[in-house]
């Protein structure tokens, strides 16, 4: 097997991304209106936006993706990056995948001079957690959030 390369998403990659995104929903047991992923994937594809995303290459398949948000931040003068979705396929855990999806949005956000790359993980998500752990910080901040 090769090695693992990432790239930003292309219009063609829908049906790869699609995939791999429905794994992600199923991994956290959610469900996503069909209008909210149409929206989601025309967003990741719009310049003028601020998300974008990118998929993890391996022997030509698309094994994992990411999604990140830029937002600016009252706290630095540069931007942060929220790395809001993360996915490997559970068949090709521990290839590196997930660490190359993760610092090539470190790499992205350090081009356009972001501050701060940030995300969240659910508590009971321990293998990824073992992994974030070696590459990143963690803040001690516990997220609560309203639905509305």
């Amino acid at each position: 097997m090769s090695e693992v390369t990432v790239r930003p998403l292309h219009a063609d990659d829908h049906d790869r991304w699609d995939a791999l995104w429905q794994g992600y929903l199923t991994f956290y047991k959610t469900v996503i209106a069909d209008e909210v992923r149409a929206v989601t994937w025309a967003r990741l594809l719009d310049p003028a936006e601020p998300m974008n995303g990118a998929l993890a290459i391996r022997d030509g398949i698309a094994i994992g993706l990411v999604h990140h948000i830029r937002h600016r931040s009252c706290w630095t003068v540069g931007d942060y990056v929220y790395l809001q979705d993360l996915y490997v396929d559970a068949a090709l855990r521990g290839t590196g995948a997930g660490r190359a999806l993760i610092e090539f949005v470190y790499a992205h956000a350090r081009s356009v001079g972001c501050a701060r790359v940030h995300w969240l993980t659910h508590e009971t998500n321990q293998d990824a957690m073992k992994l974030y752990d070696r590459i990143a910080d963690r803040s001690g901040f516990v997220q609560y959030r309203k639905i509305l």
